[in-house]
């Protein structure tokens, strides 16, 4: 009898989830569980948790999604608190599991739980599942991945490279362990309380809805017109949201697309959603070539780090800076856990170069606030503004005043979130 647990991380789906289709292959019993990280709850170095409530809520909505389909097959969702490492060790040792499958992730925290498992003697075994494209149709290795991300682009684009083909989830599900009642009463309860609508709710249901709808009202064919707005549902795709927590796949997404492009024809809005995920894959696979590096203070670069100035921090963070179009972008994040892609920028070039902030900071800050926090994107899009990645322009200073003229020429965005 081999059991087999699986240990979803950041792929909160069935669909298109190599690791979870192998664990059911492989497996003749399967517990799927859920780890709600104590680190999340604790107090970071700048004093507030490390996941706001809005991910919390929406997370809490793709967990209880999640629970449904598993028990349409047959099975479960049992969920945890505490360090992952420890939780998935006592759990194989009382459940005499052979191994644990989860996805990968190339991101230090994230090594170093899988690290800590291998070195008690237990088998992890991880697939890599998150990108658009496949590392192994790649026209290079990762280890020596042009640093560019146009150069990037040009040699994936240059072999005709698209998106790994999305798999179906799988169509049974192996049993529950036998000895499942010997862990259950430590699993926390299966039932949530009622959570407030975001408009966007969690889940792979609501991500599939939601791309369906976004094809259907033909917004790909704008999108490379209005994706630099500030406001409104439309104006990006919002695919990030459900990205983000693995609710749906980049592969499917960029597999939707291209058929909607058979059918209506391609054109740069089409093209750009494309690149758009290109660069999500671009920032994750940066981390196979540089790993713990892009996490120092200096980044890839020489930099130093000016001193933390915690007053100004706290005048950022809540938006009480006096820079109407920063105030403003400030408060949505925090009251929405949201911010288009361009005030993002924007904020967190005002935070490094107006304020002389902490790039480190900012985006320990954007990880809290986030629904969307990628952990790759996140880091790759700070290091970017703050000039300590891999790009050798020296950093992306914003001009705020143009900012504001450029996309909101009449304060309708700053009226609305003053």
């Amino acid at each position: 009898m081999k059991v087999l647990i699986y240990w979803f991380r950041n792929d909160l789906r069935l669909s298109d989830n190599p690791a979870f289709t192998q664990a059911c292959l492989a497996a003749d019993s399967l517990l799927p569980v859920y780890i709600h990280q104590l680190s999340n709850n604790e107090l970071n170095e700048y004093g507030f948790k490390r996941v706001s409530h809005h991910r919390q809520e929406f997370v809490r909505q793709s967990l209880d999604q999640l629970r449904r389909q598993l028990r349409g097959l047959g099975s479960d969702l049992l969920e945890y608190e505490g360090r992952p490492e420890v939780v998935l060790a006592e759990l194989a040792k009382v459940m005499s599991a052979q191994a644990i499958y989860c996805e990968q992730i190339e991101a230090p925290q994230e090594i170093d739980q899988v690290a800590v498992l291998q070195d008690l003697g237990i088998e992890v075994n991880e697939f890599w599942q998150s990108s658009m494209l496949s590392p192994q149709d790649l026209p290079f290795d990762l280890e020596a991945m042009p640093d560019m991300f146009t150069q990037f682009r040009r040699e994936v684009e240059a072999v005709k490279l698209r998106n790994a083909e999305p798999i179906p989830e799988p169509a049974t599900c192996p049993p529950l362990p036998q000895s499942i009642d010997a862990i259950g009463d430590k699993a926390l309860p299966s039932t949530s309380p009622p959570l407030v609508n975001t408009g966007y709710p969690g889940g792979e249901e609501a991500a599939m809805l939601h791309l369906k709808r976004y094809l259907e009202l033909r917004f790909p064919d704008s999108y490379k017109q209005t994706r630099n707005q500030l406001m409104g549902q439309d104006f990006s795709s919002k695919f990030s949201l459900w990205l983000a927590s693995g609710c749906i796949s980049a592969r499917v997404i960029a597999s939707e697309l291209a058929v909607y492009e058979t059918q209506f024809g391609a054109n740069e809005g089409t093209y750009w959603l494309w690149f758009e995920l290109l660069w999500r894959d671009y920032f994750r696979f940066i981390h196979f070539k540089y790993g713990k590096k892009l996490y120092r203070a200096q980044g890839l670069s020489k930099q130093t780090t000016k001193p933390f100035d915690s007053l100004k921090y706290r005048q950022w963070t809540s938006g009480n800076t006096g820079q109407p179009l920063i105030d403003a972008g400030m408060h949505e994040l925090e009251r929405t856990g949201y911010l288009s892609n361009r005030l993002r920028q924007v904020v967190a070039s005002y935070w490094i170069y107006d304020m002389d902030g902490d790039w480190r900071a900012g985006a320990a800050w954007f990880e809290a606030q986030l629904i969307d926090y990628d952990v790759y994107s996140n880091q790759g899009n700070w290091l970017y503004i703050a000039g300590r990645g891999t790009d050798p322009r020296g950093g992306r200073p914003f001009n705020v005043v143009k900012q504001m003229r450029d996309h909101d020429p009449h304060g309708v965005y700053q009226e609305h979130w003053r």
